[in-house]
């Protein structure tokens, strides 16, 4: 009696490790089913490459008022809450009458007689500090380029006055600043001056800036003037417009030669009363109505170009301002929030051709009064407190700065940039663009979640080296220099404009974050490094990967029959026959 007691204690004993040990193989089989859901989905979620060149960016960007701001540290709080919110673009305009105030060719302040430039060269340094991209409005010209100086807006009398000032302009920023637009909104008054709007004469000027700009610098980026969305107003002169419906004037410049004078088609994108949804419609001014500027781009074969939103957004003037104020309508603060996420939403998912949005605006310098509807666009006050556009566009930014499985171009906003790094355009480059650096220790990193990545790049007689490190540490599996160092190097004896690098794997799939750091190649002298694109590999999902997840259920299913077979011997199942 006594052993059998003993003998039953045992069984009951290894009916509990059993049963532990089920319940740990049940641990282990929910585990390995998660682990293999996580890489089949980073397996299977293929980003799509964007093949139009300038659309994949970091698609936040806002207008500023930094050149007239008058205290640094007032630029650089501006800036620093701009880059903490994600934002990765700076409009600014550069009033061509500040640069070259009283006479062509000299660019002197007549008060003082320094230079014109020093504001400027200051806020490209505050930029690239922070990290941002620069893009310059060009118009505004000073008195000595017309007769007529009813109105400041007006263009010279002489284009090509226009086109050496962008000379000038782009010849000093090579480099420094990729992105310039020629003009502001030239089918309405008073952008065009006291006269009849001409995009005719818009085309001429815009051929003018254009060809200068490209003799200056190549690489540079030309955007068209975004035009006023505008139903039409009539000039008093029969047949002539003082305001001309955008999409006529569109249509009036395709028919000008427009096309062939610049790189990425601007375009305004208010929302007004409408949210984003709000389909096109040739009588209705709201967000979509870029697709109809999209259908006329495309009807005259231009649709390989990008579309960005210059002035982009919707006003939350309080309740008790009245109607006759309020010029873009207005929807409340929340909607205003929510409407902005949702149009860049809605166009990076539908729109192939969709850039950057530059919401209207970050914040402005005080000189526009509560009074005004125009001062409830803005993402932060004067006094810096930020709004809820502000705190909604730093959420979903957060975001966007890791990404899986697929390819992405140089200026992804998963890429940072570190160091002295230049745009180039090249059309045998994917997105007809690459990064180029030839200066040692600059370095760009790439945020992403997958097992590993391939780099793109060109190679050639005087390429230089990249060193690799995933997380922090040399990079397995490539070659290590003396000092334990991965790298991959870029020299061949010929150059190849589409090489493949060998791929850099983590050890396991999941979040990491590459770094490649410029390094002059030591056998050749060579150090010119080019990024194309990067493509995120996928976490292998084979059968060893299955492995965990078939052990785990054979554990479970031995473990069960042995609990069958204990329980039958303790009596509490019936035993067969």
């Amino acid at each position: 009696m006594i052993a059998w007691k003993r003998s039953r204690r045992a069984w009951w004993a290894l009916a509990a490790l059993l049963v532990l040990g089920m319940l740990g193989a049940l641990w282990w089989l929910g585990h390995s089913v998660s682990m293999l859901l996580q890489a089949r989905q980073e397996g299977e979620a293929l980003v799509a490459a964007r093949t139009i060149p300038d659309t994949d960016v970091n698609p936040y960007g806002a207008n500023f008022f930094l050149p007239r701001e008058v205290e640094p540290w007032k630029i650089e709080k501006t800036l620093q809450m701009a880059a903490e919110g994600g934002i990765g673009w700076v409009k600014i305009q550069v009033p061509w009458e500040q640069i070259e105030p009283e006479r062509k060719g000299e660019f002197l302040t007549p008060q003082t007689r320094d230079s014109t430039w020093t504001k400027y060269d200051r806020l490209v340094e505050y930029c690239d500090q922070y990290g941002m991209e620069i893009v310059a409005r060009l118009d505004r010209p000073p008195a000595w380029t017309r007769k007529d100086n009813t109105y400041a807006q007006a263009p010279p009398d002489d284009p090509q006055d226009y086109g050496d000032f962008v000379y000038a302009f782009v010849s000093r920023y090579r480099g420094r600043i990729h992105y310039i637009q020629l003009w502001n909104e030239p089918n309405i008054f008073p952008e065009w001056g006291n006269q009849p709007v001409d995009p005719e004469g818009y085309v001429a000027l815009l051929k003018a800036g254009y060809l200068a700009a490209k003799q200056a610098d190549p690489n540079v980026r030309v955007l068209s003037a975004p035009l006023a969305i505008t139903l039409g107003e009539p000039h008093p002169e029969p047949g002539k417009w003082q305001a001309m419906n955008d999409l006529d004037y569109l249509e009036a410049m395709y028919q000008a030669g427009a096309a062939d004078y610049f790189d990425i088609y601007s375009s305004n994108a208010f929302g007004l009363q409408y949210p984003p949804e709000d389909p096109p419609d040739p009588g209705v001014l709201n967000f979509q109505r870029v697709v109809l500027h999209r259908q006329i781009m495309e009807r005259y074969g231009d649709g390989d170009k990008a579309v960005w939103f210059n002035e982009y957004g919707w006003n939350a003037a309080p309740e008790s301002m009245s109607q006759d104020a309020l010029v873009w309508q207005r929807v409340s603060e929340q909607q205003q929030a929510d409407y902005t996420l949702r149009g860049i939403k809605l166009a990076r998912q539908e729109w192939p051709w969709a850039g950057v949005f530059m919401i209207w605006y970050f914040r402005q310098v005080g000189n526009i009064a509560p009074s005004e509807a125009e001062y409830y666009f803005r993402m932060v006050d004067p006094d810096f407190t930020p709004r809820q556009i502000y705190l909604a566009v730093q959420d979903a930014t957060q975001q966007q700065g890791e990404v899986g499985r697929g390819i992405y171009q140089e200026m992804n906003a998963a890429v940072k940039r570190y160091g002295s790094w230049r745009l180039l355009s090249d059309t045998e480059a994917s997105g007809e663009a690459l990064l180029y650096s030839d200066t040692p220790d600059s370095s760009v990193t790439l945020s992403y979640r997958g097992q590993g990545v391939r780099i793109v790049t060109r190679t050639g007689p005087e390429g230089g080296r990249l060193l690799v490190t995933v997380d922090g540490r040399p990079a397995p599996g490539l070659p290590r220099d003396a000092q334990g160092q991965a790298y991959l190097s870029l020299y061949t004896a010929e150059v190849d404009a589409q090489a493949e690098l060998q791929p850099v794997l983590s050890d396991q799939p999941g979040a990491h974050t590459l770094r490649l750091t410029v390094e002059r190649e030591p056998e050749h002298g060579g150090s010119q490094v080019y990024i194309d694109t990067f493509e995120v590999l996928a976490g292998e999902t084979s059968q060893m990967s299955l492995a965990p997840l078939m052990g785990g259920a054979a554990a479970l299913l031995v473990g069960a029959l042995l609990l069958l077979l204990v329980l039958r011997r303790l009596g509490i199942l019936p035993r067969r026959g």
